[in-house]
This record gives structure tokens, C-alpha cells and sequence, in this order.
């Protein structure tokens, strides 16, 4: 099918459409998802390298990073949410060779992060007493105000950015991101040495550093699709605000932003728990999620990359080939689950001397916690590639199910009973993840047996 429309096709775009929807699903997967997990990772050293940079501030500076990230990722959950659905949208529609349904949802999709960004942007003058009535410790607060709101300026951006490489994530363009997000990381990187390194800065200079290099990535992003023309550039006049177009677009993606909400709302809340441990166990879990992070970006750079992939083949009417993509997808991810525990636990020595120095209550509260976290990466490949089919089929109300029992059901009563009812302390910290990792693995494999229980009598359908 493939409907006439004013927006034109580049040779490329369609090469790609065809080669999703009839190529090797082997070679498609590792097409599409190799760029991405690898920007994942290159994410995730930017993570690293900024723990590594605030610890030479001092372990205080750390603990407010990564209080602070929860938070900031709490409040992104919107444009995370409309990035999601809208590219599941956009992927369907390409794949079902609908052209003009994916211009209108890219432009769209535009338009509602600028009304978001305008919204975040009222949350300057109110930092203060947002963070306090969230629970944020106040040492974390007085430390940690000025930074919070110049982060604010690289969420807005940011907001933008996500939607933009959800765009060239639905059409195979992700070696681009991989590029991009490199030079974003170099920018950051040199910026954040100098300030912090050369200028002995706070911080305050490493959120400048990241607004930067999200201004940078958005400058680059409106570059790539300025074609007015093209199926994927922008246009004012492919801009729709009616009940046709933002109620299927609403529909994915409000239970995405839920879901977001939920999840970075309940790591603050687990931060908060910790907190009665000490600042210094707050930073230990940030940066065991870091180290977590080593297996887990992959994973989500292979979950990003065929949701792409069974979205398009659903469009296109292949539900075979989505099935195929999926258990492709699950063989990968329990993969490298598994080759990442072994290989992080075998060098876990080396990088708590990175991390924590000759701090060795530090480091063994570090290495503590992770062992735990450790233990549960290939579970946790069962839910990347479970919520990989659910997003891509467009069930993102089972995805907020799952992500919601993540933390609300597998996590924070464990925590709760743990700290209540045993006498471990700080270790319930580790143990908790461990438990709320793997109880979500197998939670998600229930979940696939009522979706594939569902498809019998109700094939998953996008653009109805």
C-alpha cells in the first residue's frame, strides 16, 4: 500500500523499508541494533566518566549526581513518553508505506515538545520547594540547587533530541545516531575536563557541560531535517492538533510517560529509603547502576532498535517476521546478559580502585552492592526483549504494567520489608535489586504468555 502523498520518499528510506520488511531478520537486527547498543554504551561512558569527574570534586558531589539524575529522569518522562509512542507511530506508518501519516506525526510530535519544554521551563523559579516536596535530602538541595536547574536546560533540549533520533531510529539511520551521539560525547567530555580539571569547577560546570552538548545535538538534529520536502523533514503546515491524529499518537504514549513517571519516581523513592544509610550509599547505588549499565545499555540499544523492526513489520503487515525478530532478540539479550556478569564481576577490583580510590568503605559499599545487581543481568535481558515486543506490537499499557511492577511491586516493599523486617541495614540496598531484577524477568515471561494467548484471536494492529 502505498497511498499518494505530497511528501516525497528518498531512494534510501525505501531501500531500507523493503530490506526491514524482506531482508534477513539476522542481518536486520544487527543492522539497526549494533549503532544502538553501541550508542548506549557510548551513553553509558558519559554516565561513567562523569561520576569519575564529580568524584574528584568529592564523594558529596557524586551522591548529588546521582540523586539529582533520578529526578531529572523523572521529570523527562513526557518527551521520553511522546519519543516512544511517536516512534512507534512513525515506524508502523513507514512500514505500512503511509508517507503522509509519518510526516504529520513527526511534525506533530515537534509541536507538543515545544509546549512541554515551555512547561518544564516554569520549574526554575520553584526548584526549591519541587525538590523538597519530593523528598530530596537537604545537604542535597543546598549542594545541588544551581545544578539542578541548569540540567533543567539540557532536558528541555533534550526533549527535542529524543524525538529527533527516535525519527532516524524508525528509519535505520542509526549509524547516524551512533555518530552524532559521539560527537556529543566528545564535546561533553572536553568540556567537562577543562571545567572540572582545569578550572577546579563544581558541579554547577558539569550541567553546563551537558547543556552544551544537548545544544549541539539539537542544532544538528534541525540540520538533518530541514527538507521540507522529504517524508521526514519538518514542516509547519504537517503540524495536526486534531482528535485523528493525537488521539492514536496519545493513546501510545500516555501509558509510555506513566510509565517513565513511575519508574524514575520510584528510583527517587529508593534513593530516599537509602538515604537513612548515608549519603555515601546513595552514591555507591548510582554508581552500581552504572556499573549495571556496562550490560544493560546493550540490551537497551538492541530493545530500542527492534522495536523498530516488529513495529514495521506489523505496519507492513508481516506479523511472522516480528515474531521472528522477537525470538531473535531474546537469544541476544540473555547473551549478553550473561557474558556482562561474568566479564564486570571479573574486573570488578579494578574498577572500585577507579571509583573509589583508597576509600575502602566506599569500594565495599560499592562492590557489594553491584555483586547483587550482577547476578540478575540475564533476567533482565528477558525483560528488555519483552518490552521490546510489547512497544513494538503497541501494547504500552502491559509496558507500564511491567515497568511499574519493576519498582512498585518487585522493588520498593522488598525494600520496605528488608529495612523493617531483618537486621541487614545497608545491605538491603544490593539484595533489592537482585530481587526486583530477577522477579521482573520472570514476570515478563508471564506477561508474553497472555500476548501470545492475545494474538490468537486478536492480531496486534497499529494504525487502527
Amino acid at each position: 500500500m502505498a497511498p499518494s502523498s505530497a511528501a516525497q520518499l528518498s531512494q534510501k528510506d525505501a531501500q531500507f523499508r523493503q530490506f526491514a520488511l524482506e531482508g534477513n531478520l539476522w542481518k536486520v537486527l544487527w543492522k539497526v541494533c549494533i549503532p544502538l547498543a553501541t550508542y548506549h554504551c557510548i551513553t553509558l561512558v558519559f554516565a561513567l566518566l562523569d561520576s569519575l569527574m564529580a568524584a574528584h570534586i568529592g564523594p558529596e558531589a557524586i551522591s548529588t549526581v546521582a540523586c539529582f539524575a533520578q529526578i531529572l529522569f523523572m521529570l523527562s518522562s513526557i518527551g521520553i513518553g511522546l519519543s516512544v509512542g511517536g516512534g512507534i507511530q512513525i515506524a508502523a506508518a513507514y512500514g505500512a508505506g503511509d508517507y503522509e501519516r509519518v510526516k504529520q506525526t513527526i511534525n506533530t510530535l515537534f509541536a507538543l515538545c515545544a509546549v512541554f519544554a515551555l512547561l518544564l521551563g516554569l520549574l526554575f523559579p520553584f526548584a526549591r520547594p519541587f525538590l523538597r516536596l519530593i523528598g530530596t535530602p537537604e545537604g542535597l538541595i543546598e549542594g545541588g540547587l544551581l545544578f539542578f536547574r541548569i540540567s533543567l536546560i539540557g532536558r528541555i533540549l533534550e526533549t527535542f533530541n529524543n524525538v529527533y533520533i527516535a525519527v532516524e531510529r524508525s528509519r535505520g539511520k542509526t549509524a547516524r545516531i551512533m555518530a552524532l551521539n559521539f560527537s556529543v560525547i566528545l564535546l561533553k567530555l572536553s568540556l567537562t575536563a577543562v571545567f572540572v580539571y582545569g578550572m577546579h569547577g563544581t558541579i554547577t560546570h558539569i550541567a553546563i557541560a551537558t547543556a552544551v552538548s544537548q545544544a549541539f545535538l539539537f542544532t544538528a538534529g534541525f540540520f538533518c531535517l530541514r527538507r521540507r520536502n522529504d517524508v521526514f523533514g519538518l514542516s509547519l503546515s504537517h503540524i495536526r492538533m486534531d482528535a485523528q491524529t493525537l488521539r492514536p499518537l496519545f493513546g501510545l504514549s500516555i501509558p509510555v510517560i506513566l510509565e517513565k513517571a513511575f519508574f524514575y519516581y520510584g528510583k527517587v523513592v529508593v534513593n530516599t529509603m537509602s538515604a537513612s544509610y548515608g549519603d555515601l550509599t546513595i552514591g555507591a547505588l548510582g554508581i552500581s547502576n552504572n556499573l549495571g549499565g556496562i550490560t544493560t545499555s546493550p540490551q537497551e540499544g538492541f530493545q530500542d532498535g527492534s522495536t523498530s523492526i516488529i513495529s514495521q513489520n506489523i505496519g507492513g503487515g508481516r506479523l511472522d517476521r516480528a515474531m521472528g525478530a522477537f525470538k531473535r532478540l531474546l537469544v541476544i539479550e540473555v547473551t549478553i546478559g550473561l557474558i556482562g556478569c561474568v566479564l564486570t564481576l571479573a574486573l570488578l577490583p579494578m574498577i572500585l580502585r577507579i571509583f573509589a580510590g583508597e576509600d575502602l568503605v566506599f569500594a565495599g559499599l560499592i562492590g557489594y552492592i553491584y555483586r547483587w545487581e550482577a547476578f540478575a543481568l540475564a533476567p533482565t535481558g528477558i525483560f528488555s526483549a519483552v518490552m521490546a515486543l510489547l512497544y513494538g506490537f503497541g501494547y504500552t499499557r502491559l509496558a507500564f504494567l511491567v515497568n511499574f511492577s519493576r519498582l512498585f511491586i518487585f522493588r520498593i516493599p522488598v525494600l520496605w520489608l528488608l529495612q523493617n523486617f531483618t537486621g541487614l541495614g545497608w545491605k538491603s540496598v544490593g539484595i533489592v535489586m537482585f530481587a526486583s531484577n530477577t522477579g521482573i524477568g520472570l514476570f515478563s515471561l508471564l506477561i508474553l504468555a497472555l500476548v501470545l494467548w492475545r494474538m490468537r484471536t486478536q492480531p496486534p494492529g497499529l494504525l487502527s
